[in-house]
């Protein structure tokens, strides 16, 4: 860690048109725009104007049944983010890829490449990916049994790190004078034989800006903890409630002391869904426009693809058939938003019609419709309350719901001393309180 005071952080997660999934239908988003470059460079540009740490992409492997109703996620993440980098300074650039569907040199050299081109701004967001229709698009087998996933995760990311650190600092020596380009004792093949991956190694290019690009984490599953606690550094997670935050905020930290890490090592932001107005009234007027154009058909689908039974015949104004739903041990997919979704369900007896309307916007999240005020409250309530140590940003609609949280509440975090008025540093391992790895051929060299 860079310094022990504890600072907000505070990543925007990228969403198209924006987190409502009514969003597209919004008289100020162009669903259009959704692969114009212009567009995210527009969003990246306002979010470094607020000094968030970093943005985020989410990514699919799979053209969801839902896209009758739905904007698609966008682009690909690595092109997306190159571009944004060369239009930005300061700002984290976050990507997922994941270790199902990829391999560990490919994932390397994509993130190392990244993180020259952003000088030190690349972070990786490890997935396992929880879509069954997915693992179709790669092979003719059906999706690896979850707690299968986790182990070849483990594995990949351990290789990824290996081949990161497979050039020493100083192995790039480029003497014209001598002709020496690189010193070949300071280039490491690594040999990696197990159970799931054969690399030789090493990687073809010299180790990148932070050594080690951020290495963040989305999985709550009880496998999703346990590898978080192992690797991550930044977690993003949903959590309806600040009971709930404060409760996986602890069961990760605790779980990190078996793998030898502090509690300092990882930063935990749970996603943040706000509707922001000058006054009260006003933020519940952009709510309720939202939620006015809501599609019915479409929240049934989207809950019948979480609950793998079909939804759609189902009375929606009487409570949700939770006695149809398997049992949590039987999700292979996104398990760890099944368990989050069905409990709210259980636990505050909705019917179908209130579940799809409590999570058009947040989909299980953190939010509040309020001023910025009550906005910074909360935020600050969270923070202080050790059930985060930052969050997920999630606009309602973009640009307008990011502009206004970066132009209304960031100014009030600032004035409370909780979140900063100008980037102190310039990688994103910076941004969230890290120093940068040492590589690990100089731990093992003699002193």
């Amino acid at each position: 860690m860079i310094s022990a005071k504890r600072s907000m952080h505070i990543n925007l997660f990228l969403m198209n048109t924006g987190h409502h999934e009514a969003s597209w239908r919004h008289p100020a988003t162009d669903p259009r725009r959704i692969t114009d470059l212009n567009y995210y460079r527009e969003l990246g540009r306002i979010a470094e104007r607020g000094k968030l740490d970093s943005l985020f992409l989410a990514d699919t492997l799979v053209l969801p049944p839902t896209v009758e109703h739905k904007v698609l996620h966008g682009l690909e993440p690595f092109t997306l983010l190159s571009a944004i980098a060369a239009v930005t300074d300061k700002i984290g650039l976050i990507g997922t890829a994941s270790t199902t569907f990829n391999d560990p040199f490919h994932i390397a050299r994509k993130f190392a490449s990244l993180d020259w081109i952003s000088a030190g701004r690349a972070g990786w967001n490890i997935v396992t990916t929880a879509s069954e229709s997915a693992a179709y698009n790669f092979t003719d087998a059906a999706l690896p049994p979850h707690d299968k996933r986790y182990r070849k995760a483990g594995e990949f990311v351990e290789v990824v790190k290996a081949l990161w650190d497979s050039w020493e600092d100083d192995a790039l020596v480029a003497d014209k004078a001598s002709g020496l380009y690189a010193d070949m004792a300071k280039i490491h093949p690594l040999n990696h034989k197990g159970e799931h991956f054969a690399v030789s190694g090493p990687l073809n290019m010299p180790r990148s800006p932070q050594g080690h690009p951020l290495l963040v984490q989305a999985g709550s599953s009880e496998d999703g903890k346990s590898f978080a606690a192992m690797v991550a550094e930044a977690v993003f997670t949903a959590q309806p409630t600040f009971e709930s935050g404060q409760a996986f905020y602890t069961d990760i930290k605790s779980r990190m002391e078996k793998f030898g890490r502090s509690p300092d090592e990882l930063c935990i932001l749970p996603g943040f869904f706000p509707i922001i107005g000058d006054t009260l009234a006003e933020a519940q007027d952009k709510q309720r426009e939202l939620d006015e154009l809501t599609i019915v058909a479409y929240g049934l689908k989207r809950l019948s693809t979480l609950f793998k039974i079909d939804l759609t015949d189902c009375p929606l104004d009487e409570p949700v058939p939770l006695h149809l739903l398997p049992c949590h041990e039987e999700i292979n997919g996104n398990r760890g938003r099944f368990e989050l979704v069905e409990g709210m369900a259980r636990k505050e007896k909705l019917t179908l019609r209130q579940l799809i309307m409590r999570t058009a916007g947040s989909r299980g999240h953190a939010s509040l419709t309020g001023t910025p005020l009550q906005i910074a409250d909360e935020l600050e309530r969270w923070f202080v309350g050790r059930a985060a140590d930052g969050f997920n940003l999630m606009p309602s609609h973009m640009p307008d719901g990011l502009s206004d949280f970066v132009d209304k509440v960031i100014p009030e975090l600032q004035n409370r001393g909780l979140f900063r008025t100008e980037y102190t540093g310039n990688t994103l391992r910076e941004h969230y309180g890290f120093s940068r790895p040492v590589g690990r051929h100089k731990l093992e060299a003699p002193i």
